[in-house]
C-alpha cells in the first residue's frame, strides 16, 4: 500500500464521521429555524418512528430479554455458589445485562429492523424525487426527513433498552427462583443495591448515542442515492455496514474507558 492510499484509507473515516455528525447540526437547526411545515407535521412522523422502531419491536426485545437474563444466571449459577450465592446476583445482572448486552443487542436489533427501512425509504424518495418536490414546497429536507426520523429514533432506542434490561431481570428472577429460594422482593433489592449513578450514565450515554448513530447514518446513506433504484439496495447495504461498526466501536470505547476510571479510582491503574 502506497502512502497516499494508506492517507487516504485513514482520512476517509474521518471525512465520514465529519459529514455525519454535520448533518446531525444541520438537521437540528433546519427543524427549528428553517421548517416550513410547522413542528405539528414534524412530530407526526416523530410519532410513526417511534411506532415502527419501538413499539413494533417489542416482541422481538421480549424473547431476547428472557433469554439473555436467564442464560446469564445459567452461566453464573456455578460462581454464585462458590462466591456467595444472591449476594453477587445484582453485580452480575448489571455488569453483563445492563452494561454491555442491553445496549449492544438492542443497537443490533434497531438496525436489522428500522436502519434498513429509513436508509431504503429516504433512497427510494430521493429516485422518486420527493426531496425535490419538499425543497420546490419550501421544505428544508432535512427539518422533515431527518430530524423526525433521528429524534423518533433516538427515543425508541433508549426506551426498548430499558424494557430490555426490564424483561431480562424479569427472566434472571425466574430461573434464579428455580435455583434458589429467593423471594421477589429481596431480588429486586439486591438489583437495587447493584445499581449506581455511573451505570445510568453509562447506560444512557450507550443507548442515545446509538440511536443518534444508526438513524444518522441511514438518513446520511438514503440521501446519497442519485437518481437510480439500484442504488437503494446498495446504500442500504452500506448503512447497516457502518452503523454496526461504529455502534460497536463507541461501546467498545465507552466501556474500556468506564474500567479504566474504575481501576483509577482504585488506584490499581496509573
Amino acid at each position: 500500500m502506497s502512502l497516499a492510499a494508506f492517507g487516504r484509507w485513514i482520512l476517509s473515516p474521518i471525512e465520514y464521521t465529519l459529514e455525519v455528525f454535520l448533518m446531525i447540526y444541520l438537521s437540528v437547526r433546519a427543524a427549528f429555524f428553517d421548517q416550513a411545515q410547522g413542528l405539528r407535521t414534524v412530530f407526526t412522523v416523530v410519532s410513526a418512528q417511534i411506532y415502527f422502531t419501538g413499539y413494533q419491536a417489542l416482541p422481538l426485545i421480549s424473547v431476547l430479554g428472557l433469554a439473555c437474563g436467564s442464560i446469564v444466571i445459567l452461566q453464573a449459577s456455578t460462581s454464585m455458589n462458590l462466591l456467595g450465592g444472591g449476594a453477587i446476583l445484582g453485580d452480575v445482572m448489571v455488569a453483563v445485562v445492563v452494561r454491555e448486552l442491553a445496549p449492544l443487542l438492542t443497537a443490533l436489533i434497531v438496525i436489522a429492523r428500522s436502519g434498513t427501512a429509513v436508509s431504503s425509504e429516504i433512497g427510494n424518495m430521493r429516485v422518486n424525487r420527493e426531496v425535490e418536490a419538499l425543497e420546490a414546497m419550501g421544505i428544508h429536507p432535512l427539518s422533515y426527513v431527518v430530524f423526525p426520523r433521528l429524534m423518533g429514533g433516538v427515543i425508541s432506542v433508549l426506551c426498548l433498552a430499558v424494557y430490555f434490561v426490564m424483561v431480562a431481570c424479569f427472566g434472571g428472577y425466574v430461573v434464579t427462583s428455580l435455583m434458589h429460594n429467593l423471594s421477589f422482593s429481596f431480588y429486586l433489592d439486591i438489583l437495587a443495591r447493584a445499581f449506581s449513578g455511573a451505570d445510568v450514565g453509562l447506560f444512557l450515554l450507550k443507548n442515545s448515542f446509538s440511536g443518534l448513530i444508526i438513524f444518522i447514518i441511514a438518513c446520511h446513506q438514503g440521501l446519497m442515492v442519485s437518481s437510480a433504484p439500484h442504488e437503494v439496495p446498495q446504500v442500504t447495504t452500506k448503512a447497516v455496514v457502518n452503523s454496526v461498526i461504529y455502534v460497536v466501536l463507541f461501546n467498545m470505547a465507552v466501556t474500556i474507558l468506564f474500567y479504566l476510571s474504575r481501576l483509577m479510582a482504585l488506584g490499581l491503574f496509573v
